[in-house]
Protein backbone atom coordinates (compact mmCIF):
# COMPACT_ATOMS: atom_id res chain seq x y z
CA UNK A 1 0.00 0.00 0.00
CA UNK A 2 1.67 3.05 -1.25
CA UNK A 3 1.80 6.19 0.77
CA UNK A 4 2.27 8.76 -1.82
CA UNK A 5 -0.30 11.46 -1.45
CA UNK A 6 -3.74 10.88 -4.16
CA UNK A 7 -2.59 13.81 -6.65
CA UNK A 8 -6.20 13.61 -7.63
CA UNK A 9 -9.33 11.47 -8.42
CA UNK A 10 -11.74 10.33 -11.55
CA UNK A 11 -14.93 9.32 -10.94
CA UNK A 12 -16.00 7.56 -14.27
CA UNK A 13 -19.59 7.77 -15.73
CA UNK A 14 -21.74 5.59 -17.80
CA UNK A 15 -19.65 2.54 -19.87
CA UNK A 16 -16.28 3.88 -17.55
CA UNK A 17 -16.51 1.28 -14.88
CA UNK A 18 -12.48 0.63 -14.33
CA UNK A 19 -9.43 2.54 -15.08
CA UNK A 20 -7.18 0.64 -17.46
CA UNK A 21 -3.80 1.18 -17.54
CA UNK A 22 -3.33 1.34 -12.74
CA UNK A 23 -0.80 -0.63 -11.39
CA UNK A 24 -0.10 -0.87 -7.62
CA UNK A 25 -3.79 -1.51 -7.50
CA UNK A 26 -5.60 -1.28 -4.02
CA UNK A 27 -9.79 -1.19 -3.30
CA UNK A 28 -10.76 0.65 -0.55
CA UNK A 29 -14.47 0.21 0.83
CA UNK A 30 -15.37 3.18 2.38
CA UNK A 31 -18.41 3.28 5.24
CA UNK A 32 -19.44 7.81 5.19
CA UNK A 33 -22.19 9.04 7.44
CA UNK A 34 -23.93 9.28 4.50
CA UNK A 35 -24.10 5.60 3.31
CA UNK A 36 -22.02 3.01 1.24
CA UNK A 37 -20.17 4.92 -1.97
CA UNK A 38 -21.37 3.35 -5.16
CA UNK A 39 -18.57 0.66 -5.12
CA UNK A 40 -15.05 0.33 -3.76
CA UNK A 41 -12.61 3.26 -4.26
CA UNK A 42 -10.06 2.01 -6.82
CA UNK A 43 -6.67 3.20 -6.01
CA UNK A 44 -3.45 3.26 -8.19
CA UNK A 45 -0.49 4.31 -9.94
CA UNK A 46 -1.48 5.97 -13.64
CA UNK A 47 1.43 7.97 -15.17
CA UNK A 48 3.69 8.23 -12.52
CA UNK A 49 0.93 9.43 -10.18
CA UNK A 50 -1.22 7.98 -7.42
CA UNK A 51 -5.18 8.62 -8.43
CA UNK A 52 -8.53 7.40 -7.36
CA UNK A 53 -11.22 5.81 -9.57
CA UNK A 54 -14.64 5.49 -8.48
CA UNK A 55 -17.65 4.12 -10.65
CA UNK A 56 -20.41 6.52 -10.54
CA UNK A 57 -23.05 3.45 -11.24
CA UNK A 58 -21.06 0.69 -9.57
CA UNK A 59 -19.65 -1.70 -11.66
CA UNK A 60 -21.81 -3.45 -13.84
CA UNK A 61 -24.04 0.17 -13.66
CA UNK A 62 -26.16 -0.77 -10.63
CA UNK A 63 -27.25 3.10 -9.72
CA UNK A 64 -29.47 5.47 -12.38
CA UNK A 65 -28.84 9.14 -11.93
CA UNK A 66 -31.07 9.51 -9.98
CA UNK A 67 -29.90 6.42 -7.75
CA UNK A 68 -26.54 7.41 -7.18
CA UNK A 69 -24.99 8.27 -3.41
CA UNK A 70 -23.47 11.08 -4.55
CA UNK A 71 -23.16 12.25 -0.95
CA UNK A 72 -21.37 9.25 0.01
CA UNK A 73 -18.70 9.15 -3.37
CA UNK A 74 -17.92 12.86 -2.25
CA UNK A 75 -17.54 12.04 1.43
CA UNK A 76 -15.18 9.19 0.63
CA UNK A 77 -12.64 10.45 -1.81
CA UNK A 78 -11.99 14.04 0.45
CA UNK A 79 -11.83 11.55 3.36
CA UNK A 80 -8.61 10.15 1.02
CA UNK A 81 -7.47 13.94 1.09
CA UNK A 82 -8.62 14.28 -2.74
CA UNK A 83 -8.65 17.67 -3.52
CA UNK A 84 -9.03 17.53 -7.07
CA UNK A 85 -11.74 15.48 -9.38
CA UNK A 86 -12.32 14.48 -12.72
CA UNK A 87 -15.76 13.81 -14.16
CA UNK A 88 -15.58 11.39 -17.33
CA UNK A 89 -19.14 11.43 -18.58
CA UNK A 90 -21.07 10.85 -21.89
CA UNK A 91 -23.76 14.19 -22.73
CA UNK A 92 -25.81 15.01 -25.65
CA UNK A 93 -25.26 17.72 -28.00
CA UNK A 94 -27.64 20.57 -27.76
CA UNK A 95 -25.57 22.39 -30.51
CA UNK A 96 -25.01 21.85 -34.00
CA UNK A 97 -21.12 22.69 -33.55
CA UNK A 98 -20.79 20.03 -30.74
CA UNK A 99 -20.78 16.95 -32.76
CA UNK A 100 -20.82 13.44 -31.61
CA UNK A 101 -17.11 12.23 -29.95
CA UNK A 102 -16.24 15.67 -29.66
CA UNK A 103 -15.45 16.66 -25.96
CA UNK A 104 -16.61 19.44 -23.98
CA UNK A 105 -14.96 21.15 -20.90
CA UNK A 106 -18.40 22.72 -19.20
CA UNK A 107 -18.09 25.71 -17.45
CA UNK A 108 -21.81 26.32 -16.21
CA UNK A 109 -24.48 24.39 -15.39
CA UNK A 110 -28.29 24.16 -14.90
CA UNK A 111 -29.63 22.01 -12.17
CA UNK A 112 -33.08 20.65 -14.08
CA UNK A 113 -33.43 17.99 -11.42
CA UNK A 114 -36.55 17.32 -9.55
CA UNK A 115 -35.81 17.20 -5.98
CA UNK A 116 -35.34 13.54 -5.44
CA UNK A 117 -31.74 13.77 -5.35
CA UNK A 118 -29.83 15.01 -2.10
CA UNK A 119 -28.06 17.72 -2.78
CA UNK A 120 -26.30 18.93 0.03
CA UNK A 121 -24.39 17.97 3.17
CA UNK A 122 -25.92 20.56 5.18
CA UNK A 123 -28.91 19.56 7.15
CA UNK A 124 -30.29 17.92 10.72
CA UNK A 125 -29.32 21.33 12.70
CA UNK A 126 -26.32 22.62 10.66
CA UNK A 127 -26.87 24.95 7.65
CA UNK A 128 -24.56 26.32 5.00
CA UNK A 129 -24.91 27.80 2.31
CA UNK A 130 -21.91 27.31 -0.47
CA UNK A 131 -21.15 29.83 -3.00
CA UNK A 132 -21.05 27.86 -6.90
CA UNK A 133 -21.83 31.31 -8.96
CA UNK A 134 -18.66 29.61 -10.49
CA UNK A 135 -19.13 25.96 -10.26
CA UNK A 136 -16.18 24.34 -11.72
CA UNK A 137 -12.32 25.32 -10.82
CA UNK A 138 -10.76 27.26 -13.73
CA UNK A 139 -7.48 26.60 -13.79
CA UNK A 140 -8.56 22.74 -13.81
CA UNK A 141 -10.82 23.30 -16.57
CA UNK A 142 -7.80 24.87 -18.43
CA UNK A 143 -5.36 21.92 -17.66
CA UNK A 144 -7.99 19.30 -18.89
CA UNK A 145 -8.70 21.06 -22.18
CA UNK A 146 -5.15 21.45 -22.39
CA UNK A 147 -4.74 17.64 -21.70
CA UNK A 148 -7.55 16.46 -24.19
CA UNK A 149 -6.64 18.65 -26.66
CA UNK A 150 -2.85 17.37 -26.31
CA UNK A 151 -4.26 13.62 -26.83
CA UNK A 152 -5.84 14.56 -30.57
CA UNK A 153 -9.23 14.80 -29.10
CA UNK A 154 -11.59 17.75 -30.51
CA UNK A 155 -12.42 19.84 -27.48
CA UNK A 156 -15.10 23.05 -26.84
CA UNK A 157 -13.42 25.27 -23.80
CA UNK A 158 -16.92 26.25 -21.85
CA UNK A 159 -20.49 25.57 -22.25
CA UNK A 160 -23.60 25.45 -20.24
CA UNK A 161 -24.58 21.58 -18.86
CA UNK A 162 -28.31 20.77 -18.25
CA UNK A 163 -28.74 18.28 -16.05
CA UNK A 164 -32.15 16.47 -16.20
CA UNK A 165 -33.09 13.69 -13.55
CA UNK A 166 -33.49 10.86 -15.78
CA UNK A 167 -33.23 7.95 -16.14
CA UNK A 168 -35.40 8.61 -19.17
CA UNK A 169 -33.86 10.61 -22.23
CA UNK A 170 -35.42 14.14 -22.72
CA UNK A 171 -38.66 14.51 -25.13
CA UNK A 172 -38.57 16.40 -28.35
CA UNK A 173 -40.40 19.72 -27.12
CA UNK A 174 -38.01 19.22 -23.86
CA UNK A 175 -34.63 19.42 -26.03
CA UNK A 176 -36.19 22.17 -28.18
CA UNK A 177 -36.68 23.99 -24.63
CA UNK A 178 -33.20 23.44 -23.35
CA UNK A 179 -32.10 24.64 -26.64
CA UNK A 180 -33.78 28.03 -25.95
CA UNK A 181 -32.70 28.39 -22.74
CA UNK A 182 -29.31 28.64 -23.91
CA UNK A 183 -28.20 25.46 -22.85
CA UNK A 184 -25.01 23.48 -24.74
CA UNK A 185 -24.70 19.76 -23.62
CA UNK A 186 -27.28 17.83 -21.42
CA UNK A 187 -26.24 14.54 -19.40
CA UNK A 188 -28.11 13.20 -15.91
CA UNK A 189 -25.37 13.71 -13.11
CA UNK A 190 -23.20 16.97 -12.94
CA UNK A 191 -25.95 17.91 -10.34
CA UNK A 192 -25.65 17.77 -7.69
CA UNK A 193 -22.02 16.09 -7.88
CA UNK A 194 -20.27 19.83 -8.47
CA UNK A 195 -22.31 21.13 -6.28
CA UNK A 196 -21.21 18.57 -3.09
CA UNK A 197 -17.82 18.73 -4.44
CA UNK A 198 -18.02 22.64 -3.82
CA UNK A 199 -19.28 21.76 0.13
CA UNK A 200 -16.39 19.46 0.07
CA UNK A 201 -14.03 21.94 -1.16
CA UNK A 202 -12.95 19.83 -3.88
CA UNK A 203 -11.84 21.79 -7.13
CA UNK A 204 -14.17 19.84 -9.98
CA UNK A 205 -14.49 19.55 -13.65
CA UNK A 206 -16.17 17.55 -16.02
CA UNK A 207 -15.14 15.81 -19.48
CA UNK A 208 -18.48 15.31 -20.92
CA UNK A 209 -17.88 12.85 -24.42
CA UNK A 210 -20.78 13.84 -26.63
CA UNK A 211 -22.46 11.07 -27.79
CA UNK A 212 -25.80 12.33 -29.15
CA UNK A 213 -27.50 15.22 -30.64
CA UNK A 214 -30.17 14.65 -27.77
CA UNK A 215 -33.45 14.03 -30.13
CA UNK A 216 -33.79 17.79 -31.18
CA UNK A 217 -31.85 17.57 -34.49
CA UNK A 218 -34.15 16.51 -37.54
CA UNK A 219 -33.26 13.99 -39.67
CA UNK A 220 -31.15 12.27 -36.94
CA UNK A 221 -31.53 8.87 -34.54
CA UNK A 222 -32.82 9.80 -31.22
CA UNK A 223 -30.59 8.94 -28.39
CA UNK A 224 -30.48 5.31 -27.31
CA UNK A 225 -28.15 3.17 -24.87
CA UNK A 226 -26.62 1.17 -27.37
CA UNK A 227 -25.40 4.93 -29.29
CA UNK A 228 -24.07 6.32 -25.65
CA UNK A 229 -22.28 3.38 -25.22
CA UNK A 230 -20.44 2.71 -28.55
CA UNK A 231 -19.46 6.34 -29.12
CA UNK A 232 -18.20 6.64 -25.32
CA UNK A 233 -15.96 3.31 -25.71
CA UNK A 234 -15.46 4.57 -28.59
CA UNK A 235 -13.79 7.50 -26.90
CA UNK A 236 -11.68 5.35 -23.90
CA UNK A 237 -8.38 5.52 -25.49
CA UNK A 238 -8.58 8.90 -25.65
CA UNK A 239 -9.87 9.54 -22.42
CA UNK A 240 -7.08 7.50 -21.09
CA UNK A 241 -4.22 9.57 -23.03
CA UNK A 242 -5.54 12.93 -21.64
CA UNK A 243 -5.82 12.23 -18.49
CA UNK A 244 -2.01 10.60 -18.52
CA UNK A 245 -1.47 14.08 -19.63
CA UNK A 246 -3.16 16.00 -16.65
CA UNK A 247 -1.43 13.31 -14.22
CA UNK A 248 1.68 15.09 -13.89
CA UNK A 249 -0.32 18.71 -13.89
CA UNK A 250 -2.91 18.23 -11.60
CA UNK A 251 -0.27 18.77 -8.22
CA UNK A 252 0.96 21.70 -9.60
CA UNK A 253 -2.96 23.62 -9.72
CA UNK A 254 -4.35 26.07 -7.00
CA UNK A 255 -6.80 24.40 -4.47
CA UNK A 256 -9.15 27.06 -5.54
CA UNK A 257 -11.95 25.32 -3.38
CA UNK A 258 -9.73 25.52 -0.28
CA UNK A 259 -12.04 27.95 2.32
CA UNK A 260 -14.60 27.95 -0.02
CA UNK A 261 -17.13 27.26 3.13
CA UNK A 262 -15.35 29.10 5.71
CA UNK A 263 -17.84 31.73 5.71
CA UNK A 264 -21.10 29.73 4.14
CA UNK A 265 -22.08 28.30 8.01
CA UNK A 266 -24.75 30.26 9.15
CA UNK A 267 -25.92 28.04 12.00
CA UNK A 268 -25.27 29.65 15.05
CA UNK A 269 -22.15 28.37 16.99
CA UNK A 270 -23.83 27.44 20.07
CA UNK A 271 -26.67 25.85 18.49
CA UNK A 272 -24.84 22.99 16.43
CA UNK A 273 -25.58 19.75 18.30
CA UNK A 274 -22.67 17.43 19.04
CA UNK A 275 -23.75 15.31 16.53
CA UNK A 276 -24.37 17.28 13.41
CA UNK A 277 -20.27 18.65 14.57
CA UNK A 278 -19.09 15.13 14.49
CA UNK A 279 -21.05 14.08 11.37
CA UNK A 280 -19.24 16.85 9.26
CA UNK A 281 -16.29 17.31 11.07
CA UNK A 282 -14.71 16.26 8.26
CA UNK A 283 -15.48 19.06 5.56
CA UNK A 284 -15.93 21.27 7.93
CA UNK A 285 -14.43 21.11 12.00
CA UNK A 286 -11.37 23.36 11.04
CA UNK A 287 -14.53 26.11 10.76
CA UNK A 288 -16.24 25.04 14.29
Amino acid sequence: MSEQPIAFAVIGGSGLYAMPGLTDIEERYIETPFGAPSDAVVIGTYAGQRIAFLPRHGRGHRYNPSEVPYRANIWALKSLGVRHVISVSACGSLREHLEPRDIVIPHQVFDFTKGIRKASFFEDGLVGHASVAEPFSRSLRAALAQAVRDAGGTVHEGGILITIEGPRFSTKAESHVFRMWGCDVIGMTACPEVFLAREAELDFAIMAHVTDYDVWREGEEAVTVEMVIQRLNDNLALAQRAIANLAPIVPTLPHESDGAMRNAIITARERITPEARARLNLLIGRYL
